[in-house]
């Protein structure tokens, strides 16, 4: 996992409520454990039709949205099944900030372990967010907040042990084994 301090991409918005993981990467796509490439599947439903055409309505579609990384999307992104694939694809797709007013709680924490920061703001910071779809906004895990282009930031809570794993770019594991020689230092002394 990469180190994730700021983040600066134009944000695309899908305001649909409750986009659950299926939508988000469907079931067809869930016989792999590679991370690469999934990416591919994500929300194909919605980005193609029966005969893999792009749909031209799908917004990730229109040529200012394209390659965007940030995504505000409507109220309880995530919900659903508990699948790892879901943040996967997002960030193989190249999205790595979630915005919403409710975010999942598995989705959540399946994000956090994989590198796409999910953000919960408030109804008013949503529509402030949405109102500056299609520019580019930074996000800013060191600080906890988004700097929009009007100069007024909004700040975001995140749990700290998940802000300083993804600052350092690790996982859950990858943080224990960086403390590696302090854990085997414990486990000597314990011993004795």
């Amino acid at each position: 996992m990469e180190a994730f301090t700021r983040f600066e991409s134009v944000v695309a918005v899908l305001p649909q409520e409750n986009i659950d993981t299926d939508q988000i990467i469907p079931a067809r796509f869930l016989t792999t454990t590679e991370r690469a490439g999934i990416g591919k599947g994500c929300f194909a439903d919605w980005r193609f039709d029966a005969d893999g055409n792009e749909r031209p309505d799908f917004p990730l579609h229109r040529p200012e949205l394209r390659g965007a990384g940030i995504l505000a999307a409507g109220r309880n992104f995530g919900c659903g099944s508990s699948r790892e694939h879901a943040p996967w694809a997002l960030h193989d797709y190249g999205i790595r900030v979630v915005i919403s007013t409710r975010i999942a709680d598995i989705f959540r924490n399946n994000a956090l372990k994989n590198g796409v920061l999910p953000i919960v703001v408030s109804e008013a910071d949503w529509q402030r967010i949405a109102g500056f779809e299609g520019r580019r906004i930074v996000v800013d895990l060191e600080a906890q907040r988004v700097e929009l282009p009007d100069a007024s930031p909004i700040t975001f809570e995140i749990e700290p042990f998940a802000r300083e794993c993804m600052l350092k770019g690790v996982d859950q594991m990858g943080y224990l084994l960086m403390h590696a020689d302090a854990i085997a230092a414990f486990e000597k002394s314990r011993a004795a």
